[in-house]
């Protein structure tokens, strides 16, 4: 990756010349640089991607179809490409739409806006696997509770000597409970990276759009509402969750993917090579471990309403 090129000012001036009588002439703006991408805003309009190698070029493509496909079923906007293609010899491009919004890790949500959330993963699970299975999503198989619940206990005892994690709240997660939340049968498209940064969320608390569609798979629902869950906080995701029509396993299964993986992220900022912003992270932490009345329900009927 150190010898791969990088867009500039420069080329990004060139290829909206192209796209546009006056593309040239577009103010534009690095909006975030990844390991594999580059984006920049074009504009107030429209924001430019970069793949910068083979595999994040595949992806894009392939997040071009899928975004086609969840449109007609989601319940928010979803970015459109209005045109793409090679910007270097074997590396993509695409012009999208801006979506209307700021970050919602800028923004709350409103109870309005809980319902649009609930409209998106409502819509997921409506739009076609195999469908999608033919645009070149994957199947990933469930993560185990239990192992996460395990990794999550040695990471909170970590944070608790350094006073950033009280380990108790941790142990009325037992195996039992892990046990009980073990994935339903039955996979769905998954977004898999709903945090607040890719939900575009306007003054009013509404949940305009979903944005980066490069890590969706064909998995376990409750993925999805661990990512609401470090967005938006427990309480808006479990509600979203259930105007969705996911019963309690599923909220919960999600409530605990998102607690877990959020002391052990906070564990590996601290401890580890994780450069992720450390207040982010706190936030997220504080996000998923809001107290829910969901959390006193200990027994579960063997089949949540929302498996068929």
């Amino acid at each position: 990756m150190s010898d791969a090129p990088r867009p500039t000012q420069d080329t990004v001036h060139r290829l909206l010349g192209t796209l546009f009588p006056d593309g040239g002439r577009l103010e534009v703006a690095p909006v975030a640089e990844g390991g594999d991408h580059s984006t920049w805003w074009a504009g107030t309009r429209y924001v430019l991607r970069f793949a910068l190698d083979a595999p994040s070029s595949a992806r894009m493509r392939r997040e071009i179809r899928l975004r086609d496909l969840v449109r007609q079923h989601v319940g928010v906007a979803v970015p459109a490409s209005l045109a793409s293609g090679e910007w270097t010899s074997g590396l993509t491009y695409t012009l999208d739409t801006r979506l209307q919004g700021a970050s919602g890790d800028a923004v709350d949500v409103t109870a309005a806006g809980e319902e649009d959330l609930a409209g998106l993963l409502g819509g997921l699970r409506a739009v076609p696997a195999a469908r999608a299975e033919t645009l070149g999503l994957r199947r990933t198989p469930p993560r185990s509770l239990d192992v996460l619940r395990r990794e999550a206990g040695r990471a909170a005892e970590r944070l608790g000597a350094d006073g950033e994690f009280e380990p108790v709240r941790l142990a009325q997660f037992t195996a039992h409970a892990a046990a009980q939340l073990a994935p339903q049968p039955g996979a769905v498209v998954v977004h898999h990276d709903l945090k607040g940064e890719h939900l575009t969320v306007t003054p009013d608390g509404r949940v305009r759009g979903a944005l980066d569609w490069t890590d969706a798979v064909i998995g376990d629902p409750a993925e999805d509402i661990a990512g609401l869950a470090v967005a938006v906080g427990s309480r808006a995701a479990v509600r979203a969750a259930t105007l969705a029509g996911y019963g309690a396993r599923a909220s919960l299964r999600g409530l605990w993917l998102a607690r877990c993986d959020t002391l052990v992220r906070l564990a590996e900022r601290l401890y580890g090579t994780d450069g992720s912003p450390l207040p982010l992270l706190r936030t997220q932490l504080d996000r998923a471990w809001e107290a829910i009345l969901l959390e006193l329900v200990t027994e579960l009927s063997d089949k949540d309403p929302d498996v068929s």
